[in-house]
């Protein structure tokens, strides 16, 4: 798959700095402990952060001694998380998410992968886009290593995403929003988000060697241990690589 711009990357670049003023980024603290303690986080350990935004989680991780490579496909996202990393063991570079497969400098590095938010994964909206994302990830882990990867959750989108319209065919949703710059500016935009069901990750998971241990049922700054259901807007998935012999 040859890189090309992705719909998202006009809109980063029109947020910058703003993107970090959104209500749902002020749980950072709450889902980073969660996700501490779901996937037995310790010092020194090392994080790859799909679709790292401008590093919030990322860097809350590694203001607790983890060590953490964010990748995100804007740049200027990708710029913001570096000015913000100085004296945290915290790297970041542009990588479209869909091409993390080619990138043999990251392949079987990592202890845990997080991919949160809609970052990356949930992002795409060709077809089988999402599935290369969750290989680039899997291929990233070594033996044994762990995903958190959050997804928008399908019966909360047909249930009650007022506002915007759901393609039942492709999972999609689409809808017509106005965001403001860090001057204020505003702008007419698309956004689309892939949605999941439960069993749906599942089978994805497994595709690419990767066994989950539990869905959750989150929003935004209350991540926790609730099974999936219709009345929360998205899907946190814990799985493991080789989940059949490793020791969860």
């Amino acid at each position: 798959m040859s890189e090309r711009q992705h719909w998202f990357e006009p809109v980063a670049d029109h947020l910058g700095s703003a993107y970090l003023r959104y209500a749902f980024t002020y749980g950072t603290r709450q889902e980073v402990d969660h996700l501490v303690s779901a996937l037995r986080l310790e010092p020194g350990q090392r994080v790859l952060d799909v679709g790292c935004g401008p590093g919030r989680h990322a860097l809350e991780l590694a203001r607790r001694g983890v060590t953490v490579h964010g990748i995100d496909i804007s740049e200027r996202f990708v710029a913001l998380a570096r000015q913000a990393a100085t004296g945290l063991p915290a790297t970041f570079e542009r990588l479209d998410a869909r091409l993390l497969v080619e990138a043999t400098a990251l392949r079987g590095r990592f202890d845990a992968v997080i991919c949160l938010c809609q970052g990356a994964f949930g992002l795409q909206v060709g077809e089988g886009e999402d599935d290369a994302v969750i290989a680039g990830i899997a291929s990233s882990l070594r033996p044994g290593g762990r995903l958190a990867l959050s997804a928008f959750n399908a019966y909360f989108a047909v249930k009650y995403h007022e506002g915007a319209t759901f393609d039942a065919d492709r999972g999609i949703s689409h809808e017509r929003t106005t965001i403001r710059s860090e001057t204020g500016e505003q702008r007419e935009v698309d956004l689309w988000t892939g949605c999941y069901t439960p069993r749906e990750l599942r089978l994805l998971m497994a595709r690419h060697g990767l066994g989950v241990k539990t869905i959750t049922a989150v929003e935004p700054g209350r991540y926790g241990d609730a099974p999936p259901d219709t009345e929360h807007p998205e899907l946190l998935v814990l799985a493991i690589v080789d989940a059949v012999t490793a020791q969860c």
